[in-house]
């Protein structure tokens, strides 16, 4: 169990025990995951067949992207960056994010936290995006398709 996983579940239980807060209780669901690779690798929520087995596949909706981030856009060195964002019901709440490239473990971070608050597809379309950054394609991505599982 990763070292903040285990603060925040202790700092809960403190809680329960000694402040009364007998709801207090850590939600496992929407953990932020980054593995420090190069490149960096990020994951917060469901899989696209978690996401499947939970909702049905009519249910769910996916959007990704592949590009090159423009930090490498004057050089010769390319490293792709693959985004997918995962979405469930009718209004194609956000279900899981997944990142693989350059910033993905600083990127993660605020979308965890859109996951975790249950934010939208249409939120995220209706965020303004910052240019030029890889972050902005999870706000800017077009054309959802459904799941191949």
């Amino acid at each position: 169990m990763p070292a903040e996983i285990a603060i925040a579940a202790g700092r809960r239980l403190s809680h329960r025990l000694f402040n009364g807060e007998s709801e207090n209780r850590l939600n496992y669901e929407n953990i932020a995951t980054v593995v420090f690779s190069h490149p960096p690798l990020g994951t917060v929520g469901l899989t696209e067949a978690e996401a499947v087995a939970k909702y049905g596949a009519d249910r769910v909706t996916i959007y990704q992207s592949k590009f090159n981030p423009m930090y490498h856009a004057v050089t010769e060195h390319k490293e792709p960056c693959v985004m997918k964002l995962v979405c469930a019901g009718d209004d194609e709440k956000v279900v899981g994010v997944h990142l693989l490239g350059m910033g993905s473990d600083e990127i993660l971070q605020g979308f965890a936290v859109a996951v975790s608050m249950g934010a939208t597809k249409k939120q995220f379309d209706n965020t303004i995006a910052i240019h030029p950054t890889s972050a902005e394609e999870l706000v800017t991505m077009r054309g959802g398709v459904k799941p191949k599982i």
